[in-house]
């Protein structure tokens, strides 16, 4: 009788031992569904949200400050300094001057862009019709900003000329600075900045190559072919090359009082400019750029074929640099950048 009680209390605590085994080793109910669900939680987020873009950016211009909204709507830019930019950035345009526009440009080539026309005859209620968020004025429209800002009272209405006129007495610089300031600008309207600080750093760069490349004491002559002419674009002010001048250190090859940035530059004879034997020769070919003049003699043809220029040292030496066939109508910073270029690796051969 006691061994029997003894072998079932021995036995019960055999089976109690074997379920208090089993239950430390097995795992609760759910845990592993419980451990899965813990371990496949995203885990909390330890950086700091992005801050919400700007809906407006303030813009100086040669007005003032202006508040524009960032990528804004029905744009309509005036000013022959941008468009290469706003092409390349992909920027839509409601109306642009095509008159004044390289022919091959992507805003000429598209009907959808509404044309204003030149701006000698521009029709301006082509802008108002258009209900502009913005309107970029400068260069040859810089003259109808109070007007455009009176048809579209409720756009941002920017000008971002700059003088590089006889009448200024830093044309160089204001070229630099204005292209890379306007730049930056557009940059912070479309929210293309990364693309217009580095169209500033190349253009920096172009800048120090010429600066470089030239040995400081050749002499330079610029011009402008127009209508089969060769009219004087003066240091300093002559048009696109007078402030390079400037920019550059430069020694002309001749100098004159009263000089202008006449379109088709100064009215000074081919003997004259023969007889200032200039070690270089740069030309702007207006005509190229402007679509109506389609029966226009090539800048170079003008130039070889012109006898009084034949013996001048730039000619005989083939030291002659062409501004880029569209400059005229497109003096962008991609252009003068481009020029830049050409202007180094031909004074470094």
């Amino acid at each position: 009788m006691k061994i029997t009680k003894f072998l079932n209390a021995t036995a019960i605590a055999a089976v109690t031992a074997l379920m208090l085994s089993a239950c430390s080793s097995s795992p609760a109910p759910n845990s592993t569904v419980a451990e899965s669900s813990q371990s496949s939680a995203p885990a909390e987020s330890t950086t700091a949200a992005e801050p919400e873009k700007a809906l407006t950016v303030e813009i100086n211009d040669v007005h003032g400050t202006v508040t524009v909204p960032v990528n804004p709507k029905n744009v309509i830019s005036l000013d022959n300094r941008t468009f290469e930019t706003l092409s390349d950035w992909g920027i839509v345009l409601a109306a642009a001057p095509k008159g004044v526009m390289p022919a091959d440009s992507p805003y000429v080539l598209d009907e959808s862009v509404l044309d204003i026309g030149n701006h000698r005859e521009p029709n301006l209620e082509i802008i108002a019709a258009a209900d502009p968020e913005l309107v970029i004025v400068g260069q040859r429209f810089a003259s109808f900003y109070e007007d455009i800002k009176a048809l579209v009272p409720n756009a941002a209405v920017i000008d971002l000329n700059f003088d590089v006129s006889e009448k200024t007495d830093t044309p160089g610089e204001n070229l630099v600075n204005g292209l890379k300031d306007s730049t930056l600008a557009l940059g912070k309207i479309f929210d293309k900045n990364d693309e217009a600080e580095k169209l500033v750093a190349d253009f920096d760069e172009s800048i120090e190559t010429a600066k470089s490349a030239y040995n400081g004491t050749d002499t330079v002559m610029s011009v402008v072919v127009s209508g089969g002419n060769v009219g004087f674009a003066a240091p300093h002010s002559g048009r696109v090359w007078g402030p390079m001048y400037e920019v550059f250190g430069w020694v002309p090859a001749l100098d004159i009082a009263d000089a202008t940035s006449d379109h088709q530059g100064d009215e000074i004879s081919v003997e004259a400019i023969a007889q200032s034997n200039p070690d270089w020769l740069f030309v702007l070919d207006r005509d190229a750029a402007v679509s109506s003049e389609t029966d226009a003699v090539p800048a170079q043809d003008v130039i070889d074929n012109s006898p009084a220029l034949q013996n001048v040292t730039a000619v005989t030496e083939g030291h002659i640099v062409y501004a880029p066939a569209d400059t005229y109508t497109n003096e962008s910073i991609q252009t003068y950048l481009e020029l830049f270029e050409d202007i180094a690796k031909a004074l470094s051969e």
